[in-house]
């Protein structure tokens, strides 16, 4: 008995090890995620914020700061964009790099939602540090992002316009395609058709296309002898039919709000704009909640919590019902079919919660995260329940994929798993993603990746987004090169096989890191562990202030 009460404690004092160096481990990530964040923040450090002084401008987050209402949060979108750019194998990386604009902070624009005057709105401002504010492909698509944000929340958007169009030397992945930067324009049309304003405040410089964020405003306002805009600058007129004229006479702010009409209000000052902006969105309609919500109550469980149950490795198993019970008021969670289908169902837990008030359903990865037949029957019926009960939804990703096999199968996990792929996809409720580990394959579809249209989608320093696993793509690929050289006659080199095998791995691990996903937009932010509950209950909050539609299953085989 003695003997057996001394194992029971080392195995508690080896738990409680492993949990201390989760809590040390993640401390150390979220260190490293705001030293990232400040990177982004401090472009150019002083001599940028003396440069833009001497022009009697402010850095676009300190004008945020003054627009949004005073003890408020700036609740900032898509802020790992354009990170170390260059060395990405995607969206024109290798471009980048020749025009030594290998590293674009923040991806050039600020976007996010404040609140002013008691309402959400999706704000947009050029990063004037940086390029003139000059739109690169990665500028564009963190904009359109941001606008579909809005498009689907009805939040009214405020542009604090100085840019000076699109980046020449990369004008081929900014124009002329759908998302290009025509598309900009476009979504400011038809949110205005939608009743959504759009109100345009210009500190700077608009050249070309860019001046269109002037003139398709609601309303729009320009700052004497600082803002412009023009459909062709100086030297373009210049070259185009001879004329010499300046800035000022050609597109100043007087010019508009006097003469073209192009501009609604003349300003002398950005504080005077911004003081303007609040005017205008003091005339905004209040906007309600869809969603009844009750008095916030804390978990009993604070984040670290959270921290010391979440496992270094991200394959490592996970008991999410701990990592549950520091989101939910309270630390109430009440579990949808907890028994069913014993180890199999549990890979997925779905139950729901009052999260800051707000009643969410919860989908979320458990254990391994490897989806298996019950745990995907389990989860599609959960979906089906909440879209029909218009409830809105938090997944927790953190699977790997679908399980594979003959005996599974036989047993239909392609026809439950594509079920729970359009349960995902015809939800018409609020979806909030957020991955706390692997995101892989399949898995990344049924619960609703990026392209699964969630309102929000962010991921922790846990989550890894790639179509497999390092490992796994490792051992594919070098069975395939294995092959070929077989197949070719060929003698394998095992030490150059090992090596390969190991690149394969590092390449996949390195592509899926949060800092790289974010680079490209796959996400909307890294959550610390700390702020995951405000988030998260935030991103409802943003989410709901348009009523919930009918979920319609389509062709749904239940």
């Amino acid at each position: 008995m003695a003997e057996a009460t001394k194992t029971r404690l080392s195995r508690t004092e080896r738990l409680e090890r492993e949990r201390d160096a989760n809590l040390r481990h993640w401390e150390e990530q979220d260190a490293l995620l705001r030293k990232h964040r400040e990177e982004a923040y401090d472009i150019g450090g002083e001599a940028q914020r003396e440069r833009l002084a001497k022009q009697g401008k402010k850095p676009m987050r300190d004008l945020i700061r003054m627009l949004v209402d005073p003890g408020t949060d700036f609740f900032e979108l898509g802020l790992d964009a354009g990170y170390d750019i260059g060395k990405k194998r995607l969206y024109g990386g290798s471009v980048y790099e020749e025009e030594k604009r290998g590293h674009i902070p923040g991806g050039g624009v600020v976007t996010g939602v404040g609140v002013v005057h008691g309402k959400d709105c999706m704000i947009f401002a050029n990063e004037n540090r940086y390029a003139a504010g000059t739109y690169f492909p990665i500028t564009l698509k963190k904009h359109m992002r941001a606008q579909a944000i809005a498009e689907q929340c009805g939040l009214p958007c405020i542009y604090i316009a100085d840019s000076g169009g699109i980046n020449l030397p990369l004008q081929v992945g900014c124009f002329a395609d759908d998302g290009h930067f025509g598309t900009m324009f476009y979504n400011m049309c038809r949110m205005s058709a939608k009743g959504i304003r759009q109100y345009t405040l210009s500190t700077g410089g608009n050249t070309a296309g860019g001046a269109y964020i002037v003139y398709l405003a609601s309303e729009s306002i320009m700052i004497e002898r600082l803002a412009y805009a023009f459909l062709a600058g100086p030297p373009m007129v210049k070259s185009a039919i001879g004329e010499t004229v300046s800035m000022e006479d050609l597109g100043g702010a007087y010019v508009h709000t006097q003469h073209s009409g192009g501009c609604d209000h003349l300003v002398r000052t950005q504080q005077e704009g911004i003081e303007k902006l609040r005017a205008m969105m003091e005339f905004e309609t209040p906007q309600e909640l869809f969603v009844d919500r009750r008095e916030s109550r804390e978990p009993r469980f604070d984040f670290r919590e959270m921290m010391r149950a979440t496992p270094v490795n991200t394959y490592q198993h996970i008991r999410i019902r701990d990592t549950l019970k520091c989101l939910a008021d309270d630390s109430y969670f009440h579990e949808y079919k907890p028994n069913y289908g014993l180890a199999r169902g549990d890979s997925i837990v779905c139950g729901k919660m009052w999260l800051k008030g707000i009643p969410v359903g919860v989908v979320a990865s458990n254990a391994g995260g490897v989806i298996y037949i019950e745990a995907a029957r389990k989860a599609t019926e959960w979906m089906i329940r909440c879209g029909n009960s218009r409830i809105p939804i938090l997944f927790l990703q953190g699977s790997p994929g679908y399980m594979v096999g003959k005996a599974e199968e036989w047993g239909g996990i392609g026809k439950y798993g594509s079920d729970m792929v359009r349960a995902c996809t015809c939800l018409e409720v609020p979806k909030v993603t957020y991955v706390i580990g692997p995101d892989h394959g399949a898995a990344n579809y049924g619960m609703c990746g990026r392209a699964f249209r969630p309102r929000f989608a962010f991921t922790n320093m846990r989550g890894r987004t790639t179509v497999m696993s390092g490992e796994t793509a490792g051992f594919i690929l070098e069975t395939v090169r294995r092959k070929n050289i077989a197949d070719k006659g060929g003698a394998v080199n095992e030490e150059e096989m090992a090596r390969f095998r190991q690149a394969m791995r590092d390449r996949y691990d390195e592509e899926g890191h949060p800092f790289y996903t974010g680079s490209l937009l796959f996400h909307d932010g890294v959550i610390a562990f700390s702020e995951a509950r405000d988030r998260l209950a935030r991103a409802f909050e943003i989410a709901l202030h348009v009523p919930m539609r009918e979920s319609v299953w389509g062709d749904l085989k239940v």
